[in-house]
């Protein structure tokens, strides 16, 4: 907890008398199970937090998984930790992408296809996201490497994922992890990438349907990822300021994840399932609109 967190805890408790809650929260997730029996997904970004967790989720499902990540050594690890805590083993795989290194993408295509051949990647998870460049104190750099990972490099890896599908006759999935700042007013890099990662799930919707390929995206609130988490070490997952009391669990949004991409979620096309505990949807009070 930072020491600003801790001072306001305590000047709230001060002023309201209340003393501060805690919450371990228990959540359920889905059994293993044949939802994506003899399927391949690719997850951007799968080394840590919502990506490491569906790609667990998509494994217990049935699925083969590639997760990407930026060093080998961050792939390796998180490839080894996913085999230890799933139910089907040997069915994870890692590939080295850098999200914002457009000009590299259809040759890491091919790298992920040869990794689970004879078998076609069938669902793309663009989970990969960087925090940060507030409109107050933005720099031209930290802007273009938010939106350039958030925005431009699922674009991209879209455009090529769509012709591929669409070319090899694969009515797959495509789904993008938005946030609820996807509903927030813009006033960062990173809530700009999310409006623009809305936007895109529902053009890409629109333009792959008649393929039978579908697209929707999933939008967590504050989840407890090591992105947002770094100085929680007690496990107290509280976030008074939102309408849930408490920071969204990984688990809960791969259980959704799963649904999505199943064919139980078949009839979904172009939504946006809004997993926030109320943030964005219908307060902001969990934000910081100061401008400093």
């Amino acid at each position: 907890m930072g020491m600003k967190t801790y001072i306001k805890r305590i000047l709230k408790y001060i002023v309201s008398g209340v003393p501060e809650k805690k919450v371990y929260p228990r959540v359920s997730v889905i059994a293993p199970n044949d939802y994506l029996k003899g399927r391949v997904a690719l997850i951007t970004g799968g080394t840590s937090g919502i990506g490491f967790e569906i790609a667990k989720a998509y494994i217990n499902a049935g699925a083969n998984v590639i997760i990407t990540g930026r060093t080998k050594e961050r792939i390796d690890l998180a490839c080894s930790e996913i085999d230890k805590q799933v139910h089907n083993k040997g069915c994870i795989y890692g590939l080295e992408l850098n999200n914002t290194d457009v000009s590299q993408f259809s040759k890491k295509i091919e790298d992920a296809l040869k990794l689970v051949f004879p078998q076609k990647i069938d669902i793309l998870v663009n989970n990969a996201g960087v925090l940060g460049a507030h409109i107050s104190n933005a720099t031209e750099d930290a802007y273009d490497s938010v939106l350039d990972t958030n925005l431009k490099g699922p674009f991209f890896l879209s455009q090529l994922i769509g012709h591929y599908f669409k070319d090899n006759g694969i009515q797959g999935n495509i789904l993008n992890i938005a946030s609820s700042s996807s509903l927030r007013p813009a006033a960062s890099a990173y809530t700009l990438s999310k409006w623009g990662i809305r936007g895109l799930t529902i053009g890409l919707a629109k333009v792959l349907a008649p393929y039978g390929i579908v697209v929707n995206g999933l939008a967590p609130g504050q989840t407890a990822t090591p992105m947002l988490l770094s100085n929680n070490s007690d496990g107290n997952l509280v976030s008074p300021n939102t309408p849930i009391g408490r920071f969204i669990l990984p688990e809960e949004i791969a259980n959704m994840a799963v649904i999505l991409v199943s064919n139980m979620g078949r009839s979904i096309m172009g939504d946006v399932v809004y997993m926030t505990g109320g943030a964005g949807v219908f307060s902001n009070e969990d934000m910081d609109y100061s401008f400093r």
